[in-house]
């Protein structure tokens, strides 16, 4: 992407070392469980393949007491309306084929427990490492015969956080050898390249700078297992990728594009990042 150069960004470098010479870690160890049974690891030891931090924290350790409550309880977290609306898209047939997910998967908490806490990951069929989100479209349209959804539109990131539900409170557990470990690396590359007029990587703000106010939130390390996420900014629920899209965009560069090849590499290598942390979608932050 585009690389931006000039006193702005040795500007904004600086600005973040300021801050960071007064940031704040993640508050006072606190207990995040859903509707008071669904415990979630949401600090433990980093990977062993991630050498920048000693301890990994969830986005939702950086949250305000308020924002933390809204996931503690289904029925406050704003996101489960949507997978209720999810919920009735499982059992509708769609297609050619007269099916629906419930005819190859059964019931949804049986079929999909699990399932992403693994995901990225490879896809021997395909040649290629897939998402959930890509892997939903490819059985519309070969099981279903059904037309694949919008990569982020409302009725995936719905599915997305059904599916998800069905794994909260399950240690992430990316797989990044084998096949997979080229897509990985890409990620990886990504994660630590400027982009932008202000010459900004993913690591600049998650690895060097976490814990310390931009605008008026905390950053957070950048982990994905609480995603898709309900955020309270603009009341909808929302991708990684979207998220990512965003992050580029902020840079002021061109960005890439949900599903591509670039966000689908990100998307694993940041995922591995929280190996270990639970599966919390859909997560709520502001």
């Amino acid at each position: 992407m585009f690389q931006g150069k000039g006193a702005l960004a040795l500007a904004i470098g600086g600005a973040l070392s300021l801050i960071a010479a007064g940031s704040v870690v993640a508050d006072e160890p606190a207990k995040l469980v859903v509707n008071g049974e669904i415990e979630m690891v949401t600090e433990t030891e980093a990977p062993a393949h991630l050498d920048a931090f000693d301890t990994i924290y969830s986005g939702w350790t950086f949250r305000t007491p308020e924002t933390r409550m809204l996931q503690m309880d289904d029925f406050d977290n704003p996101a489960m309306v949507f997978v209720d609306q999810a919920a009735e898209a499982w059992d509708t047939v769609d297609g050619s084929e007269g099916k629906s997910c419930a005819s190859c998967h059964g019931d949804v908490a049986e079929g999909m427990a699990g399932v992403r806490a693994v995901y990225p990951k490879w896809n021997e069929a395909a040649g290629k490492v897939r998402t959930l989100v890509q892997q939903v479209n490819d059985c519309r349209e070969t099981r279903m015969g059904a037309e694949p959804w919008k990569y982020d539109g409302g009725k995936m990131v719905a599915m997305e956080s059904l599916i998800s539900v069905q794994s909260r409170g399950m240690p992430v557990n990316v797989a990044i050898d084998g096949p997979a470990q080229s897509t990985w690396e890409q990620g990886k590359d990504l994660y630590y390249t400027r982009f932008g007029q202000l010459e900004l990587s993913c690591a600049n703000c998650h690895e060097n700078n976490y814990g310390t106010m931009i605008r008026a939130d905390h950053l957070s390390q950048g982990q994905i297992n609480g995603f898709p996420v309900y955020r309270l900014k603009n009341t909808k629920l929302n991708t990684a990728h979207a998220r990512f899209k965003g992050c580029v965009r902020d840079t002021r560069a061109e960005t890439f594009n949900p599903g591509s090849p670039e966000f689908v590499a990100l998307e694993l290598y940041v995922a591995s990042r929280g190996n270990g942390l639970s599966v919390e979608a859909p997560s709520v932050r502001n």
